[in-house]
């Protein structure tokens, strides 16, 4: 299983994306040792030291459950730089409740949270309303690793637009998750998929897309399954897309507000079939939430959706904080680091930079991999193409879209 899990991840980065994009060129060239760094507070350009004057406390909000993988990454650093920053308070929030939170900080000029940990969602929603201070080019050779991203998180880096630094990656999906024993056949087309929902009304579920990596990676995917005319452009070029959620509406209860929730209830079979991706696969079969024996399946002619988690610093913290941040991400991007995401499943392919393989991963992450893992992944990842998610403003209008056309009113907070 374990050659199978790393085979399948080195041949989605050689086979799956070519080369990568080139991350956006600095315009100057590399300033001297300890020199500062420009960056915009209060209206005015001042320098962002090279480390703060003396140790800041940080305070971290974890808006996409990023912590499981990230604390111990960033309690290393805290314990190894005692000089850089004294203390680190963490904190977590839906998704959706992070642009309302941040703005208000700022309205009220009193920012006091440093650094987001968000996936795509809030990462677009944060671009839409120009929260996140820009951290490349103009820090970008501060954070050195950037220059070992995967040719994958180095697509996904692109999509954040310089506001955010990606921290984890994964092939993501959409897949879809079902207790075999109820779904002795699973569907394998959409048209199939809608029948059987048909045939079985509450039977299947899936998250509210704004706050679900897989409910927005179902998405995002079913323009390419569909055949849609722009899958780039939910608005004009979702045709087929829109009208099939609609139909399959006719058959889904209700939407809960998070994909936790979906496990549960295919744990319990409240429902028999869920949509899914890699790292909701593995994670929650590895506690229990759901039976180890559930399967998966992937509808024809389907698109990998990849997905990334991101780092952003919202405007209005200070410059001692952000020379901080800039030395506190660089570290969890160096290849030691990034080890530690293979974790406990959850981003199967988590590592954002070269060089990071499962033999490296701490022993219990080796053991639920080799249990847990699927060697089905490997056929998937070579026989699928990929596509990076929408960007932020086109995410934005397909999370406003669904809500308002599809699923809003039945939406259940979990």
């Amino acid at each position: 299983m374990k050659a199978a899990i790393v085979s399948g991840a080195v041949r989605y980065v050689a086979a799956g994306l070519g080369a990568a994009l080139v991350l956006i060129a600095c315009g100057a060239p590399e300033p001297p040792p300890g020199a500062g760094f420009s960056s915009m507070t209060g209206g005015r350009e001042v320098e962002v030291p090279a480390k703060p004057a003396q140790p800041v406390t940080l305070n971290i909000l974890d808006v996409a459950g990023d912590l499981q993988f990230t604390q111990p990454m960033i309690d290393e650093f805290v314990e190894e730089n005692p000089d850089i920053v004294s203390r680190v308070t963490y904190s977590k929030s839906p998704a959706p409740e992070l642009t309302g939170k941040i703005r208000a900080q700022q309205d009220a000029g009193r920012v006091n949270i440093d650094l987001v940990l968000t996936g795509n969602d809030g990462l677009a929603a944060g671009i839409s309303q120009e929260l996140w201070m820009p951290l490349v080019p103009k820090h970008q050779m501060r954070l050195t690793h950037m220059n070992d991203y995967l040719p994958a998180a180095s697509k996904m880096q692109w999509l954040a637009q310089g506001y955010g630094a990606v921290v984890m990656y994964d092939p993501s999906g959409p897949l879809l998750e079902y207790n075999p024993e109820k779904v002795p056949s699973p569907p394998t087309n959409a048209d199939a998929l809608l029948a059987w929902a048909k045939e079985h009304p509450g039977r299947m579920m899936y998250a509210r897309p704004a706050n679900s990596g897989p409910g927005r990676t179902l998405l995002m995917g079913l323009p390419y399954i569909l055949g849609d005319k722009d899958p780039k452009d939910p608005v004009k070029g979702w045709d087929r897309t829109w009208a099939y959620l609609k139909e399959l509406d006719k058959y889904i209860e209700y939407y809960p507000s998070g994909t936790t929730e979906t496990m549960k209830n295919l744990g319990n079979g409240s429902v028999d079939l869920i949509a899914s991706t890699t790292g909701w696969d593995i994670n929650p079969r590895v506690l229990g939430t759901v039976p180890k024996e559930v399967e998966i399946a992937a509808l024809d002619g389907f698109h990998w959706i990849t997905d990334a988690h991101y780092a952003v610093v919202p405007h209005g913290v200070s410059v001692q904080k952000q020379a901080a941040i800039l030395l506190l991400l660089d570290h969890m991007l160096s290849v030691e680091q990034q080890a530690k995401i293979y974790d406990d499943g959850t981003f199967l392919f988590g590592a954002a930079v070269k060089g990071v393989t499962l033999d490296m991963a701490p022993p219990a992450s080796r053991k639920i991999l080799e249990e847990f893992g699927r060697p089905e992944y490997d056929q998937l990842i070579d026989d699928h193409p990929t596509e990076t998610p929408l960007d932020a403003d086109a995410l934005v209008k397909a999370f406003d879209k669904w809500d308002r056309l599809i699923g809003g009113s039945k939406v259940k907070e979990s």
